[in-house]
Formats: C-alpha cells, structure tokens, sequence
C-alpha cells in the first residue's frame, strides 16, 4: 500500500467518523465504493462533488447502516435528521455553486481493505510474538 493512501486512511480513522459510500455513475457505469470520513463537511464535500455525475449514491456507517443516500445529486434519505440538518450548510452552497467542493477525506474500498489486512496481520504477528 503507497504511503499516501495509508496516510489518508489514519486521517479518516482520525475523524472518529468513518463508514462506505457507494456511487453509481449516472452513465450507467460500475459502482465504486470507498472508505470516507462521514463527519457532515466531508460528507458534503463528496456529494457535491458528484452532484452532476451520480444516479445514486449510498453512505453508510462501517457496519453498513444507512447514514443517507441521494437520488441525483440531492439528498432523498437520511434517518438521522440532526444530521442531515448539519450537512446542508456545507452542501447547499455547493450546490448553488457558490463555491467548490473542498477535500474529500477517502480512499478506495479495495485501499482500505488493504491498509485493515495490514494492520489485523501486525496484531496477529506481536501477539505470536508474546506466547
């Protein structure tokens, strides 16, 4: 794993708000999941950065519990109403196009994956160590 996805992993588990989203591209491509920070401004960050591409996207918690997900660019579910109601602020002028999206803390799901395999084979190997 390159140093620069195992650095924007720490910097997702950092935020203590982390879970999947799954974006179908409106052409009717694949869908592509990824390992995102689910704090309300990065969130924001990633559908407002899709607002135009995206026939759905789908943002879960990392137990895959519905957080929100979208039809278009707009949010169509989000249990959570707080929540929601924290995103918008970020997300609106995204949206309006007042301004641009800013950066988006995520890596692919295939690159977290990797980095937990990494970390799960570390733990293995110390306590190995310690019998």
């Amino acid at each position: 794993m390159a140093e620069e996805e195992k650095s924007m992993v720490e910097k997702i588990l950092d935020t203590e708000r982390a879970g999947y989203a799954y974006f179908y591209p409106s052409d009717g491509g694949n869908r592509q999941e990824f390992f995102i920070s689910t704090t309300p401004e990065n969130m924001a960050n990633f559908l407002g950065n899709h607002f135009y591409d995206a026939e759905k996207m789908i943002i879960t918690d990392m137990v895959d519990r519905l957080i929100l997900d979208t039809c278009g660019g707009f949010i169509n579910t989000c249990p959570d109403q707080k929540l929601c109601a924290e995103i918008i602020p970020y997300l609106a002028p995204i949206q309006m196009g007042e301004k641009e999206a800013g950066e988006i803390l995520m890596v692919t799901r295939e690159e977290s994956d990797m980095y937990f395999a990494a970390e799960d084979q570390a733990v293995t190997m110390a306590e190995c160590q310690m019998m």
